[in-house]
């Protein structure tokens, strides 16, 4: 019977425990909205990208991002094709509402930047990996959107997921629709993220 009791009451300790965390984890006042509709996210934008990658010469005070691996056999045998298989790039981009770049004056940083990396993983065709924050710093909001996932460049949109963030977008979740919007040959590319939410804290 003593055994009962202290196990009755063991139990009792882990159901208080977990249900005082769930109450720690509210504890900031915000309330937790999950869509019930693809049609109707909690939140939603469209965001520029703009990727300006360093070319080896003459661009490295406007460069914003640069490869981080150093050709191998492999991926020169299939850069010659255009397919950079192998590389990897790191990048610390822009990020505006418009699609104009920022002009940068001395010493600023865009309210709004991407940070992460991008590595290309097919031989046969173009066809890359992303894992990155997008990074904001103004009034209008702070905190970070985490995206990642395949982008399969040959289609015309793709779909990466949202898998968390922090802020004023603390603990979301969603689907980012990447659409290559301009380009400057493989120095300059801008990309059109139509971000939807589906799991809000607010």
């Amino acid at each position: 019977m003593q055994g009962l009791a202290a196990s009755s009451m063991l139990s009792l300790t882990v159901v208080v425990a977990v249900f005082l965390i769930g109450m720690a984890d509210h504890s900031d006042g915000r309330r937790r909205v999950i869509s019930s509709s693809s049609n109707e996210p909690c939140k939603e934008m469209t965001l520029y990208l703009h990727d300006i990658l360093y070319n080896g010469a003459n661009n490295s005070a406007n460069a914003t991002s640069a490869a981080a691996t150093k050709p191998t056999a492999l991926s020169t045998t299939h850069w010659k094709n255009g397919t950079f298989f192998g590389t990897l790039v790191v990048f610390n981009d822009p990020v505006t509402v418009g699609k104009a770049l920022p002009v940068a004056e001395a010493g600023d940083e865009p309210a709004i930047r991407a940070q992460g990396f991008y590595f290309y993983d097919k031989k046969e065709s173009y066809n890359a990996w992303f894992g990155f924050s997008i990074v904001f710093n103004s009034t209008a909001a702070t905190g970070t959107i985490n995206l990642m996932g395949a982008d399969l460049m040959y289609e015309v949109t793709r779909d990466i997921s949202v898998v968390g963030g922090t802020g004023d977008f603390f603990m979301t979740r969603g689907i980012a629709t990447l659409r290559l919007d301009a380009y400057e040959g493989t120095v300059y590319f801008r990309l059109q993220m139509d971000i939807k939410l589906y799991e809000c804290y607010i």
